[in-house]
Protein backbone atom coordinates (compact mmCIF):
# COMPACT_ATOMS: atom_id res chain seq x y z
CA UNK A 1 0.00 0.00 0.00
CA UNK A 2 1.19 3.36 -0.92
CA UNK A 3 -0.56 6.73 -0.84
CA UNK A 4 -0.43 9.33 -3.40
CA UNK A 5 -1.18 13.05 -2.78
CA UNK A 6 -2.58 15.25 -5.59
CA UNK A 7 -1.05 18.07 -4.22
CA UNK A 8 -1.96 21.05 -5.94
CA UNK A 9 -4.25 23.00 -4.20
CA UNK A 10 -4.41 20.20 -1.48
CA UNK A 11 -4.92 21.53 2.02
CA UNK A 12 -4.37 18.08 3.40
CA UNK A 13 -0.80 17.26 2.00
CA UNK A 14 0.92 17.80 6.02
CA UNK A 15 -1.69 15.95 7.60
CA UNK A 16 -1.36 12.67 4.85
CA UNK A 17 2.06 12.92 5.27
CA UNK A 18 2.16 13.04 8.91
CA UNK A 19 -0.55 10.15 9.04
CA UNK A 20 1.27 8.35 6.05
CA UNK A 21 4.65 8.15 8.56
CA UNK A 22 2.80 7.34 11.50
CA UNK A 23 2.12 3.98 10.00
CA UNK A 24 5.02 3.34 8.43
CA UNK A 25 3.77 4.16 4.74
CA UNK A 26 4.92 5.09 1.46
CA UNK A 27 3.84 8.53 0.83
CA UNK A 28 4.19 10.29 -2.40
CA UNK A 29 3.65 14.12 -3.26
CA UNK A 30 2.57 14.66 -6.89
CA UNK A 31 2.36 18.40 -7.89
CA UNK A 32 3.57 21.09 -11.10
CA UNK A 33 5.85 23.09 -11.21
CA UNK A 34 3.92 25.97 -9.90
CA UNK A 35 3.55 24.27 -6.60
CA UNK A 36 6.76 22.38 -5.81
CA UNK A 37 5.98 20.66 -2.35
CA UNK A 38 8.46 19.01 -0.57
CA UNK A 39 7.82 17.29 2.82
CA UNK A 40 9.93 15.36 5.14
CA UNK A 41 9.84 11.58 5.21
CA UNK A 42 7.42 12.03 1.79
CA UNK A 43 8.62 11.99 -2.18
CA UNK A 44 7.69 14.63 -4.25
CA UNK A 45 7.19 14.13 -7.70
CA UNK A 46 7.02 17.65 -9.83
CA UNK A 47 5.66 17.20 -13.28
CA UNK A 48 5.52 20.47 -16.14
CA UNK A 49 2.90 23.00 -15.49
CA UNK A 50 -0.16 22.01 -17.91
CA UNK A 51 -3.79 20.76 -17.72
CA UNK A 52 -4.39 17.89 -15.45
CA UNK A 53 -0.29 16.40 -16.02
CA UNK A 54 -0.10 16.29 -12.15
CA UNK A 55 -3.17 13.95 -12.33
CA UNK A 56 -2.01 12.35 -15.00
CA UNK A 57 1.33 10.85 -13.23
CA UNK A 58 -0.89 10.14 -10.39
CA UNK A 59 -3.36 7.45 -12.47
CA UNK A 60 -0.32 6.24 -13.78
CA UNK A 61 1.59 5.76 -10.62
CA UNK A 62 -1.21 4.35 -8.34
CA UNK A 63 -1.81 0.48 -8.42
CA UNK A 64 -5.00 -1.74 -6.62
CA UNK A 65 -4.86 -1.53 -2.61
CA UNK A 66 -2.92 2.08 -2.88
CA UNK A 67 -5.02 5.38 -1.39
CA UNK A 68 -5.18 8.71 -3.58
CA UNK A 69 -6.05 12.02 -2.20
CA UNK A 70 -7.42 14.28 -4.62
CA UNK A 71 -10.63 16.41 -4.71
CA UNK A 72 -10.93 16.38 -8.30
CA UNK A 73 -13.46 14.09 -9.30
CA UNK A 74 -12.02 13.22 -12.59
CA UNK A 75 -9.05 11.86 -11.20
CA UNK A 76 -10.87 9.75 -8.25
CA UNK A 77 -12.47 8.28 -11.37
CA UNK A 78 -9.62 7.28 -12.95
CA UNK A 79 -7.87 5.95 -9.76
CA UNK A 80 -11.22 3.70 -8.76
CA UNK A 81 -10.75 2.03 -12.09
CA UNK A 82 -7.68 1.23 -11.00
CA UNK A 83 -9.04 -0.34 -7.72
CA UNK A 84 -7.46 2.28 -5.68
CA UNK A 85 -9.09 3.64 -2.18
CA UNK A 86 -9.83 7.86 -3.01
CA UNK A 87 -10.33 10.10 -0.07
CA UNK A 88 -10.96 13.57 -0.56
CA UNK A 89 -9.76 16.30 1.67
CA UNK A 90 -12.91 15.76 3.65
CA UNK A 91 -12.30 12.65 4.13
CA UNK A 92 -15.15 11.74 2.41
CA UNK A 93 -14.56 8.32 0.43
CA UNK A 94 -15.08 8.61 -3.52
CA UNK A 95 -17.14 5.03 -4.74
CA UNK A 96 -18.08 3.34 -7.48
CA UNK A 97 -21.56 4.31 -6.03
CA UNK A 98 -21.26 8.48 -5.29
CA UNK A 99 -18.73 9.07 -8.15
CA UNK A 100 -21.07 9.13 -11.26
CA UNK A 101 -23.62 12.02 -9.45
CA UNK A 102 -20.44 13.62 -8.02
CA UNK A 103 -18.84 13.55 -11.97
CA UNK A 104 -22.28 14.73 -13.51
CA UNK A 105 -22.48 17.53 -10.33
CA UNK A 106 -19.05 18.83 -11.89
CA UNK A 107 -20.42 18.69 -15.49
CA UNK A 108 -23.22 20.94 -14.64
CA UNK A 109 -21.64 22.97 -12.70
CA UNK A 110 -18.64 23.57 -15.52
CA UNK A 111 -22.25 24.68 -17.81
CA UNK A 112 -23.14 26.99 -15.23
CA UNK A 113 -20.24 29.03 -15.25
CA UNK A 114 -19.41 28.81 -19.17
CA UNK A 115 -22.90 30.32 -19.35
CA UNK A 116 -21.69 32.87 -17.46
CA UNK A 117 -23.50 31.94 -14.00
CA UNK A 118 -21.73 31.54 -10.95
CA UNK A 119 -21.33 29.00 -8.43
CA UNK A 120 -20.46 28.42 -4.80
CA UNK A 121 -17.04 28.25 -3.59
CA UNK A 122 -15.16 26.15 -0.94
CA UNK A 123 -16.18 27.43 2.21
CA UNK A 124 -13.01 28.14 5.21
CA UNK A 125 -11.46 25.06 6.29
CA UNK A 126 -12.36 23.68 10.18
CA UNK A 127 -10.47 21.89 12.25
CA UNK A 128 -13.52 19.72 12.32
CA UNK A 129 -12.68 19.06 8.47
CA UNK A 130 -8.72 18.34 9.40
CA UNK A 131 -10.37 15.64 11.71
CA UNK A 132 -12.25 13.96 9.80
CA UNK A 133 -9.76 13.46 7.05
CA UNK A 134 -7.24 11.85 9.34
CA UNK A 135 -9.97 9.98 10.83
CA UNK A 136 -10.95 8.86 7.31
CA UNK A 137 -7.09 7.81 6.24
CA UNK A 138 -6.00 6.26 9.31
CA UNK A 139 -9.40 4.10 9.15
CA UNK A 140 -8.62 3.00 5.37
CA UNK A 141 -5.12 2.55 6.24
CA UNK A 142 -5.99 0.41 8.90
CA UNK A 143 -8.35 -1.64 6.33
CA UNK A 144 -5.40 -2.36 4.48
CA UNK A 145 -7.26 -1.53 1.33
Amino acid sequence: MKIFIDADGCPVVDITVRTARRYGVECTIICDTAHSIQREGAETIVVDKGADSADFRLVNLVNPGDIAVTQDYGLAAMCLSKRAAVLNQDGKRYTEDNISGLLEFRAVSAKIRRSGGRTKGLSKRTAQQDNEFEKALEELIGEGV
